[in-house]
């Protein structure tokens, strides 16, 4: 069909690529997930693309498939509190660096969304630029981080009430910055993050 997006298996065949990729680096609240997964090669589904693009339901249709199917996969949170320390940037990189490491395969090769990564345990890499939308790996790697992050949100949100942690994931939305304003700012919000509308009053 025209337009659709057919995602690559491999950059190269018959090498263990492990796809790596992160969610929640703009939300206000929170951690930022990484993941990473190998796929079998021959891994197909109708429903994997970009995570982005998918709905909430695709997403969680597909989480238990690729954690049952993938050869291997890890998932990690970086906390708000290293967030702060390190900014978010290179914590996004520590968390997928930290996801290879917490497989128990060792990959021959790193497929890692976006444009920025730092070497990690001698393994060659490559970063892709929309590469969620490109490679399998990385879109099931997107799809792992954003349900396990939503997940943790949700759960957050139940410590927490109040700010909408369970349908804006932490993100800065006119009903969360309300809900710093009345409530102020929790352990889980990242200090380092100056949204506008709540400067100079609580930054």
């Amino acid at each position: 069909m025209r337009g659709e997006i057919k995602l690559l298996s491999n950059m190269e065949k018959g090498r263990l690529e492990a796809g790596c990729d992160e969610a929640g680096r703009g939300p206000l609240a929170g951690p930022v997930y990484a993941a990473a997964v190998i796929l079998p090669e021959d891994f197909h589904h109708p429903l994997l693309n970009d995570s982005k693009q998918m709905s909430r339901k695709a997403r969680e249709v597909l989480r238990p498939i690729i954690e049952r199917e993938a050869l291997a996969w890890a998932v990690v949170a970086v906390e708000a509190e290293e967030i702060d320390r390190v900014n978010i940037l290179k914590a996004s990189i520590i968390g997928m660096q930290r996801a290879v490491a917490a497989l128990k395969l060792r990959p021959d090769f790193l497929l890692i969304d976006g444009n920025r990564f730092m070497p990690f345990d001698g393994i060659p890499y490559r970063t892709v630029v929309h590469g969620d939308a490109t490679y399998a790996s990385i879109a099931a790697a997107s799809v792992l981080a954003k349900t396990w992050r939503d997940e943790r949100m949700s759960e957050l949100a139940l410590k927490y009430p109040g700010y909408g942690w369970e349908h804006n994931a932490g993100y800065p939305t006119p009903e969360h910055i309300d809900a710093i304003r009345r409530l102020g700012l929790t352990p889980e919000h990242r200090r380092s993050f100056h949204p506008k509308e709540l400067e100079p009053t609580l930054f």
